[in-house]
């Protein structure tokens, strides 16, 4: 089974940027599409970014198109999101998982087969 954990996570003003990482173990990271999510408390799960396997597909939900970038180092079975100009409402718990399929629609990502996540890692973004 695929092993994720999720890295990078910190308080930041508004504005600021952040890189999260997130390692791969046991099973080889090209195997699998990779989606960030995120959770604020209160609020539904929701998709941030997927990237393919081999890193030429990706998408965004629009809230953060223009502003994050996933991108993959599969040598290193490794996923980035890197996030710049970050918004109050970018704080959250923020996961990253396993992807069967994934798409856009009204600006939101949907992802199905999501069978192996991390435990998460914590953004705040705070004056």
């Amino acid at each position: 089974q695929l092993t994720l954990v999720e890295s990078g996570g910190g308080v930041v003003e508004p504005g600021g940027s952040l890189t999260l990482s997130c390692a791969a173990s046991k099973v080889t990271l090209d195997y699998y599409d990779m989606g960030w999510f995120r959770q604020a408390p209160g609020k539904e799960r929701e998709g941030v970014s997927c990237i393919s396997k081999s890193g030429d597909g990706t998408n965004y939900a629009d809230s953060v198109k223009g502003r994050f970038t996933i991108s993959r180092d599969n040598a290193k079975n490794m996923v980035y999101l890197q996030m710049n100009d970050l918004k109050p409402e970018d704080a959250g718990v923020y996961y990253c998982a396993s992807v069967s399929a994934w798409t856009v629609v009204a600006g939101e990502i949907k992802a199905y087969g999501m069978n192996h996540w991390g435990k998460g890692t914590l953004v705040t973004v705070a004056s």
